[in-house]
């Protein structure tokens, strides 16, 4: 059973640290875990790279596939590095086979080696032989696990949580299920409160299983502020359409308004047209770790669709008296 090259699995240079070996194994996982990833390719990918941190997060297992390489699980342990490899070429000489390539079945035999005694012998050099209990025990013994690549990390998996303004406000703690491939489950979240749109929450240990008694993964929730009636978000700062009444905008006013924590009173200034933004500072969402968001008023003068005759006498009147132009302002 050839091994493939797990640097080259893992896309890491042969000279990484472990962390670089994790970091690269987690990414792959996570990608292609059979439980994520659909495609019915994605199983045999995932066992390459298990197999290939198996080999790779092993301090032994890597000091022997770096001297011995693909055939690092054939060779006694007492075998020297630089003996192995002068017998490896000398044996691919008598035999013809290809030196450092991958054994095939050929001529009754596999790289050269042939049956003895209806049970399989394989040569290493001079006066080593392998039989066929020993040559699979190097193969697989070494292997835990109950599906045979080794223990496997759980893969970190995400979902989104959508959650309203005010319950972004507020935070809390939620039940959550979700649906997959061996059915329902409900996890516990504590959210905290001001979560922002696109903020990750992690739940340990909540993510894929692990096999053959390695860690389960990271579950990520990420967070989604659903449109709201009254609030636009930005980041967390909050924006809201504030109404009011020509006389208003030109007079100034103080006007009551909502906020995600409750009622707060607005100083409108005299001369305010559309558009203007007034604000309230450290009314948007709260941020634990700093300054909270704003919450921005942005006006928007509104007219009586139907003026009562007194309305429209008013406004003839002060028509005739203004010389405000706001054309030309």
């Amino acid at each position: 059973m050839a091994v493939r090259d797990p640097y080259e699995v893992l896309g890491v240079s042969r000279t990484a640290s472990q962390d670089e070996i994790q970091g690269a194994y987690r990414k792959l996982a996570r990608k292609h875990h059979p439980d994520i990833n659909k495609a019915p390719e994605a199983e045999e990918r995932f066992k390459d790279i298990s197999e290939a941190y198996a080999i790779l997060s092993d301090p032994e297992q890597r000091r022997r596939y770096d001297a011995f390489g693909a055939d690092f699980r054939q060779v006694p342990p007492d075998v020297d590095p630089e003996t192995w490899a002068r017998s490896r070429q000398r044996a691919g000489a008598r035999s013809g086979a290809r030196s450092g390539g991958a054994s095939g079945f050929r001529d009754g035999g596999v790289g050269g080696a042939g049956f003895r005694d209806g049970g399989f012998e394989t040569r290493f050099g001079e006066g080593v032989d392998v039989d066929l209990e020993d040559l699979l025990g190097g193969m697989f013994g070494g292997r835990r696990g109950g599906r045979g690549w080794g223990p496997v990390p759980g893969a970190d998996q995400e979902a989104e949580l959508e959650l309203t303004v005010e319950d972004a406000y507020r935070g809390g703690r939620r039940t959550l299920t979700f649906d997959g491939p061996g059915g329902g489950r409900t996890v516990e979240v504590d959210i905290p409160a001001g979560v922002t749109d696109g903020q990750r929450i992690r739940l340990a240990g909540q993510g894929g299983r692990g096999d053959g008694g390695a860690s389960d993964g990271d579950l990520y929730l990420v967070v989604r502020i659903a449109p709201h009636p009254r609030y636009r978000v930005d980041g967390r700062d909050l924006t809201v359409e504030l109404r009011l009444a020509p006389w208003e905008a030109a007079l100034g006013t103080s006007v009551p308004i909502e906020t995600p924590g409750g009622r707060a009173t607005l100083r409108v200034p005299p001369g305010s047209s559309s558009g203007r933004r007034l604000r309230l500072r450290g009314r948007g969402l709260p941020n634990p770790r700093g300054k909270p968001g704003d919450l921005f008023a942005e006006i928007r003068i509104m007219v009586p669709p139907k003026p009562t005759d007194e309305e429209r006498r008013l406004f003839e009147e002060l028509a005739k008296v203004s010389t405000f132009d706001p054309r030309r302002t």
